[in-house]
Protein backbone atom coordinates (compact mmCIF):
# COMPACT_ATOMS: atom_id res chain seq x y z
CA UNK A 1 0.00 0.00 0.00
CA UNK A 2 1.33 3.45 -0.88
CA UNK A 3 1.31 6.30 1.64
CA UNK A 4 -1.54 7.95 -0.27
CA UNK A 5 -3.63 4.78 -0.16
CA UNK A 6 -2.99 4.34 3.57
CA UNK A 7 -3.93 7.97 4.23
CA UNK A 8 -7.17 7.62 2.23
CA UNK A 9 -8.08 4.55 4.31
CA UNK A 10 -7.27 6.40 7.55
CA UNK A 11 -9.42 9.35 6.46
CA UNK A 12 -12.22 6.84 5.75
CA UNK A 13 -12.10 5.70 9.39
CA UNK A 14 -9.47 2.97 9.55
CA UNK A 15 -7.27 4.87 11.99
CA UNK A 16 -5.42 1.70 13.04
CA UNK A 17 -3.62 1.87 9.67
CA UNK A 18 -1.68 4.90 10.93
CA UNK A 19 0.69 2.38 12.53
CA UNK A 20 1.86 1.51 8.99
CA UNK A 21 3.04 5.08 8.47
CA UNK A 22 4.72 5.12 11.87
CA UNK A 23 6.59 1.91 11.06
CA UNK A 24 7.71 3.31 7.70
CA UNK A 25 9.05 6.63 8.99
CA UNK A 26 9.71 6.50 12.73
CA UNK A 27 13.41 5.58 12.58
CA UNK A 28 14.21 8.14 9.86
CA UNK A 29 12.27 10.93 11.57
CA UNK A 30 13.88 10.17 14.92
CA UNK A 31 17.36 10.15 13.34
CA UNK A 32 16.64 13.52 11.69
CA UNK A 33 15.40 15.00 14.98
CA UNK A 34 18.44 13.61 16.79
CA UNK A 35 20.76 15.34 14.31
CA UNK A 36 18.99 18.66 14.88
CA UNK A 37 19.10 18.28 18.67
CA UNK A 38 22.71 17.14 18.93
CA UNK A 39 24.10 20.67 18.65
CA UNK A 40 22.10 21.72 21.69
CA UNK A 41 22.88 18.60 23.72
CA UNK A 42 19.19 17.80 23.78
CA UNK A 43 19.37 14.27 22.36
CA UNK A 44 17.28 12.95 25.26
CA UNK A 45 14.25 14.77 23.81
CA UNK A 46 14.43 13.03 20.42
CA UNK A 47 11.98 10.24 21.19
CA UNK A 48 9.40 12.59 22.73
CA UNK A 49 9.65 15.03 19.84
CA UNK A 50 9.32 12.14 17.39
CA UNK A 51 6.14 10.99 19.13
CA UNK A 52 4.82 14.56 19.17
CA UNK A 53 5.57 14.81 15.45
CA UNK A 54 3.51 11.73 14.66
CA UNK A 55 0.73 12.93 16.96
CA UNK A 56 0.60 16.32 15.24
CA UNK A 57 0.66 14.66 11.83
CA UNK A 58 -2.22 12.38 12.81
CA UNK A 59 -4.29 15.27 14.17
CA UNK A 60 -3.66 17.27 10.97
CA UNK A 61 -4.08 14.40 8.52
CA UNK A 62 -7.34 15.91 7.24
CA UNK A 63 -5.40 18.95 6.02
CA UNK A 64 -2.77 16.89 4.19
CA UNK A 65 -3.06 17.03 0.39
CA UNK A 66 -0.78 14.71 -1.53
CA UNK A 67 -1.05 16.94 -4.60
CA UNK A 68 1.10 19.51 -2.77
CA UNK A 69 3.75 17.27 -1.18
CA UNK A 70 4.53 13.67 -0.38
CA UNK A 71 3.63 12.42 3.08
CA UNK A 72 7.30 12.03 4.01
CA UNK A 73 8.09 15.63 3.03
CA UNK A 74 5.10 16.85 5.03
CA UNK A 75 6.18 14.72 8.01
CA UNK A 76 9.78 16.02 7.91
CA UNK A 77 8.39 19.57 7.88
CA UNK A 78 6.35 18.84 11.01
CA UNK A 79 9.38 17.19 12.64
CA UNK A 80 11.64 20.14 11.87
CA UNK A 81 9.13 22.71 13.10
CA UNK A 82 8.38 20.73 16.28
CA UNK A 83 12.09 20.31 17.00
CA UNK A 84 12.88 23.99 16.44
CA UNK A 85 9.94 24.96 18.64
CA UNK A 86 11.24 22.71 21.42
CA UNK A 87 14.74 24.15 21.08
CA UNK A 88 13.35 27.69 21.37
CA UNK A 89 11.33 26.75 24.46
CA UNK A 90 14.33 25.11 26.05
CA UNK A 91 16.84 26.92 28.19
CA UNK A 92 19.61 25.42 26.03
CA UNK A 93 20.16 28.34 23.71
CA UNK A 94 23.93 28.04 23.69
CA UNK A 95 25.52 25.91 20.98
CA UNK A 96 27.68 22.97 22.03
CA UNK A 97 29.59 20.49 19.98
CA UNK A 98 28.68 16.87 20.35
CA UNK A 99 30.96 15.41 22.99
CA UNK A 100 29.35 12.02 23.29
CA UNK A 101 31.69 9.11 23.65
CA UNK A 102 32.68 7.67 20.32
CA UNK A 103 31.95 3.97 20.00
CA UNK A 104 34.84 2.21 18.35
CA UNK A 105 33.97 -0.65 16.10
CA UNK A 106 36.68 -3.13 15.33
CA UNK A 107 37.22 -3.59 11.64
CA UNK A 108 39.06 -6.62 10.35
CA UNK A 109 40.33 -4.65 7.35
CA UNK A 110 41.88 -1.73 9.25
CA UNK A 111 44.85 -1.56 11.54
CA UNK A 112 44.11 -0.07 14.99
CA UNK A 113 45.85 3.20 14.02
CA UNK A 114 43.75 3.46 10.85
CA UNK A 115 40.57 2.76 12.82
CA UNK A 116 41.41 5.50 15.34
CA UNK A 117 42.08 7.98 12.53
CA UNK A 118 38.81 7.06 10.83
CA UNK A 119 36.85 7.52 14.07
CA UNK A 120 38.57 10.85 14.70
CA UNK A 121 37.72 11.98 11.16
CA UNK A 122 34.06 11.04 11.64
CA UNK A 123 34.02 13.07 14.87
CA UNK A 124 35.58 16.08 13.11
CA UNK A 125 32.93 15.95 10.37
CA UNK A 126 30.17 15.82 13.02
CA UNK A 127 31.69 18.80 14.80
CA UNK A 128 31.89 20.73 11.52
CA UNK A 129 28.23 19.95 10.76
CA UNK A 130 27.21 21.01 14.28
CA UNK A 131 28.91 24.38 13.76
CA UNK A 132 26.74 25.19 10.74
CA UNK A 133 23.83 27.63 11.00
CA UNK A 134 20.53 25.79 11.54
CA UNK A 135 19.16 26.10 7.98
CA UNK A 136 22.45 24.96 6.41
CA UNK A 137 22.67 22.05 8.87
CA UNK A 138 19.07 20.98 8.16
CA UNK A 139 19.57 21.17 4.39
CA UNK A 140 22.79 19.15 4.60
CA UNK A 141 21.28 16.47 6.85
CA UNK A 142 18.24 16.10 4.62
CA UNK A 143 20.36 15.89 1.47
CA UNK A 144 23.30 13.76 2.63
CA UNK A 145 21.79 11.60 5.38
CA UNK A 146 18.15 11.36 4.30
CA UNK A 147 18.94 11.39 0.54
CA UNK A 148 16.15 13.86 -0.27
CA UNK A 149 16.00 15.79 -3.51
CA UNK A 150 16.23 19.59 -3.68
CA UNK A 151 12.50 20.05 -4.17
CA UNK A 152 11.62 18.05 -1.03
CA UNK A 153 14.21 19.94 1.01
CA UNK A 154 12.90 23.26 -0.27
CA UNK A 155 9.39 22.32 0.82
CA UNK A 156 10.54 21.26 4.29
CA UNK A 157 12.63 24.40 4.78
CA UNK A 158 9.94 26.60 3.25
CA UNK A 159 12.31 28.01 0.64
CA UNK A 160 13.15 27.73 -3.06
CA UNK A 161 15.22 25.05 -4.78
CA UNK A 162 17.89 27.63 -5.65
CA UNK A 163 18.00 28.72 -2.00
CA UNK A 164 18.52 25.08 -0.94
CA UNK A 165 21.35 24.70 -3.45
CA UNK A 166 22.92 27.87 -2.07
CA UNK A 167 22.55 26.62 1.52
CA UNK A 168 24.19 23.32 0.58
CA UNK A 169 27.00 25.07 -1.29
CA UNK A 170 27.75 27.28 1.72
CA UNK A 171 27.45 24.36 4.15
CA UNK A 172 29.85 22.19 2.16
CA UNK A 173 32.27 25.11 1.79
CA UNK A 174 32.20 25.75 5.52
CA UNK A 175 32.80 22.10 6.34
CA UNK A 176 35.60 21.90 3.78
CA UNK A 177 37.38 24.91 5.28
CA UNK A 178 36.98 23.55 8.82
CA UNK A 179 38.34 20.17 7.78
CA UNK A 180 41.22 21.70 5.79
CA UNK A 181 42.43 23.28 9.02
CA UNK A 182 42.23 19.88 10.72
CA UNK A 183 44.06 18.12 7.85
CA UNK A 184 46.70 20.87 7.74
CA UNK A 185 47.30 20.55 11.50
CA UNK A 186 47.52 16.75 11.21
CA UNK A 187 50.16 17.06 8.46
CA UNK A 188 52.20 19.48 10.58
CA UNK A 189 52.00 17.09 13.53
CA UNK A 190 53.04 14.06 11.43
CA UNK A 191 55.90 16.07 9.89
CA UNK A 192 57.19 16.92 13.35
CA UNK A 193 56.82 13.29 14.41
CA UNK A 194 58.55 11.86 11.33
Amino acid sequence: MTDSQVIREIKDGQIELYSILIQRYEKKIQAFILQLLRTYRMEAYAEDICQETFYKAFKSLDTFRDEEATFSTWLYTIARNTTLSEIRKSKHSELFLDETVQTFQVSLNLLPEQELLRNESVQKVREAINCLPEKQRSALILREYEQMDYKEIAHILNSTVSSVKSLLFRARGSIKSQLETYVHNEHQWSDMKG
